[in-house]
């Protein structure tokens, strides 16, 4: 090994690997901010303008295109009729590419100008990643600091293996897939394509996914949310972690109150507003507190010493929040196991499944259609309902939001009382429903606990059904379900509407008395 070339935005490391190049005899050649970095680090450096005998121009956008530098990174030394033409062109070898790309993502999800954002695209980095990656057997390409160590072990024993420089241009060609992909589904943004490039490049191994004989890892795709969470805390986080938290997430920030979820298995076994966030946990907490055991929590404030002093003598896997009190994050580490998670919450985009033979995309479900105010909502059938139900059937259509279908879910003056969920029709759903507020309950001001730590009354809990609201994710097939709900005593109900027997559900309010009301908006979610 003789040259390299080292073009990075991330400086991050370089000065190490640039040192430990030169200490190995190397040769540097590089361009700009890099070439200044190392030079004032006292390392010595050939300008690509010395090699090209071209200035770099147009604002730094031209600055490595250029055959005498792309000529040593693409011919293949194996074959002697490139080495000749190599010396018959006056073109020498580059060894080593050390390049990462500009801040596309990052700049993107700052929401900088369109301007702006254009700058950020790459094209010499790419380019020369593409050509290293591509001319393996000759050249090694990094991409990443997390690559340097290995790199300079390398470089200390002589030079690279075929394996490793295989490995290198494996992961080289996944970065600029996944920077490539970014740039697509933005630029298609733009003009109003439906389009969305897709490249999932490992961020993070994970120990395995939904069970422990599936592989899995983590694609982070610079636009924040859980997959750049900062931890503070607690063992790794798992694939079932990652998806839990996500969930979790989404359902506090369904809400402007300050608002606490707690999830399970994808689904909310509490979900409560309150005017702070201690007292919102709380009672989202009492809405399920065995199902809470092993959950994990989101709320979409700060979490104070009061809430985590609350949260420290239940069993919980994960909590997420954009922000920890000092005294919090004291009272929470003394958990060792606890995954304590700084989230900035990355509420657009797309959802993606695989199916086979191809993808579902979908944009992403939220809370912010017209029909989920009650503004918006139809007066069905019943009296009209006064402005305390109105406000509780408000956050029942919020919350259902996140409970998998079919869900109808129960709640009473801000929190869930009962949720029913993952059923295969509605009426075992509003069953489930009233039985989990019948059962499953507790008193918010309990001091009781089992040994696991899950809340738990000391007496059989209250039929909370009676007097909570309800709400369905979809429309009442039948006047059936609706009837389950009349008969546990359900004081009004928010539904969608739009089933053939429209007609037969409301007229079974009528007959019972209750509130309903029709949004015209859906919220399913398998």
């Amino acid at each position: 090994m003789a040259r390299a070339l080292i073009s990075v935005f991330d400086k991050t490391g370089i000065i190490d690997l640039a040192r430990a190049f030169a200490q190995a005899g190397i040769d540097i050649v590089s361009s700009g901010g890099t070439a200044a970095a190392l030079r004032e680090a006292g390392i010595s450096v050939t300008g690509v303008e010395e090699v090209t005998g071209f200035p770099e121009c147009f604002d730094g956008r031209v600055k490595t295109l250029h055959p005498l530098i792309h000529g040593g990174l693409l011919a293949d030394r194996r074959r002697p009729e490139h080495v000749e033409q190599m010396a018959r062109l006056g073109i020498e070898p580059i060894d080593i590419v050390v390049v990462n790309l500009y801040p596309f993502a990052e700049t993107l999800a700052s929401g900088a100008e369109v301007d702006e954002i254009i700058e950020q695209i790459d094209i010499g980095g790419p380019a020369m990643v593409r050509a290293s990656a591509k001319n393996h057997a000759s050249v090694a390409v990094l991409t990443s600091p997390e690559q340097y160590a290995d790199a300079i072990a390398a470089v200390g024993r002589g030079g690279f293996t075929d394996e490793e420089r295989r490995s290198l241009a494996a992961r080289a060609f996944a970065h600029t897939a996944a920077y490539d992909a970014a740039v697509a589904t933005w630029m298609a943004g733009l003009v109003g394509d439906e389009h969305i490039g897709l490249a999932l490049p490992k961020t993070r191994s994970l120990r395995y996914g939904e069970n422990p004989h599936q592989s899995a890892w983590l694609s982070a795709d610079g636009s924040g949310g859980v997959a750049a969470a900062i931890q503070h805390g607690g063992k790794e986080m798992s694939y079932n972690n990652y998806r839990d938290t996500d969930a979790a997430v989404r359902a506090a920030y369904d809400h402007d109150r300050p608002a606490v979820a707690v999830i399970k298995h994808m689904n909310p076994c509490g979900l409560a507003v309150a005017d702070d966030i201690a007292q919102a946990h709380a009672r989202a907490h009492a809405c399920d507190p065995v199902s809470a055991y092993g959950g994990v929590i989101a709320a979409n404030r700060t979490v104070t010493r009061a809430m985590a002093e609350q949260v420290a003598p239940i069993f919980t896997e994960v909590i997420a929040a954009p922000g920890f009190d000092d005294e919090a994050l004291e009272v929470l580490r003394k958990k060792k196991n606890l995954r304590i998670l700084t989230v900035q919450p990355d509420l657009t985009g797309r959802d993606i499944t695989q199916i086979s033979g191809g993808w579902l995309v979908q944009d992403r479900d939220r809370v912010d259609e017209p029909g989920d105010r009650s503004t918006g909502w139809t007066h069905a059938a019943g009296p009209a309902a006064d402005e305390e139900t109105l406000a509780d059937l408000e956050f029942a259509w919020r919350a259902v939001r996140s409970v998998r279908s079919n869900a109808v879910l129960l709640a009473k003056d801000g929190a869930t009382v009962g949720v029913g969920m993952g059923q295969v029709n509605r009426v075992d759903s509003c069953r489930l429903a009233v039985e989990r507020a019948n059962t499953l309950g507790a008193p918010v001001d309990s001091d009781v606990e089992t040994a696991g730590g899950a809340q738990q009354s000391d007496r059989p809990s209250e039929e909370r059904a009676r007097g909570s609201v309800a709400a369905s994710d979809a429309f009442f097939p039948f006047a059936d379900g609706f009837k389950v709900l009349a008969d546990a005593g359900v004081r009004a109900v928010v539904q969608p509407g739009g089933s053939i027997r429209d007609e037969e559900v409301i007229a079974a309010a009528n007959a019972a008395g209750i509130p309903m009301y029709v949004t015209g908006t859906r919220h399913f979610a398998h």
